[in-house]
């Protein structure tokens, strides 16, 4: 009873016109791009080129929204260059992601081996990450500016041999507005006696706040 239909008939939602076509030596890097297959993926990133583009050239803002493992995969100098062209008016982030700046910043260096760490219990242990993280963030209540305010001042002020690679530090030269959003006792600083509660919870809704 099965009912079949001509296959010329049926939507496609690929054709040979949209397949990719191979680089060739010595191209530029735009061509590259015009070779991707017109396809998913593909697609959405020249999409997304050309709304960022489109914005930049009628003043418009730009905003970024990403989780840490952009940073934590080493796309920072990315975002840092991006600022710096004047292509991000704001970013959005977890607090995963100031963790993880400012490891790099601190010492060139991050990313726990989550699975071992875990197992022995040292995991979010370390001790340098927390105490800066945890003076930062009670220092930004003190003085009434959100978390990825008081994070980016922080790096930016102070003794950080990697602080050119920083997208907090970055943003916070250029007055770019960093927002973090964080859910309490998710981060590994939350585990720390120095972890000011309310602290936390006062930075991340000013930076809420900021958002909206």
């Amino acid at each position: 009873r099965v009912r079949t239909v001509p296959a010329r008939r049926r939507p496609s939602k690929v054709q040979v016109r949209s397949e990719a076509r191979p680089h060739q030596p010595g191209a530029s890097f735009a061509a590259f791009l015009d070779a991707l297959p017109d396809l998913l993926g593909a697609r959405d990133l020249r999409d997304a080129i050309a709304a960022a583009a489109r914005a930049r050239t009628r003043g418009r803002p730009i905003l970024w929204g990403f989780g840490a493992h952009v940073i934590k995969v080493g796309l920072a100098p990315i975002v840092v260059d991006l600022l710096q062209r004047g292509f991000v008016s704001g970013i959005l982030m977890n607090g995963a992601g100031c963790v993880h700046d400012l490891e790099l910043a601190m010492m060139g260096a991050t990313s726990e081996d989550v699975g071992p760490a875990l197992d022995d219990g040292s995991f979010g242990m370390a001790r340098e990450t927390a105490e800066r993280l945890n003076a930062a963030i009670a220092s930004g209540a003190a003085d009434g500016i959100g978390m990825g305010a008081a994070i980016g001042r922080e790096i930016l002020q102070g003794r950080y041999p990697h602080k050119e690679r920083s997208i907090l530090a970055t943003a916070a030269q250029l007055g770019v507005p960093v927002t973090v959003h964080a859910a309490i006792g998710t981060d590994i600083h939350h585990m720390h006696a120095s972890a000011d509660g309310a602290a936390l919870g006062a930075t991340s809704y000013r930076d809420f706040e900021t958002l909206t």
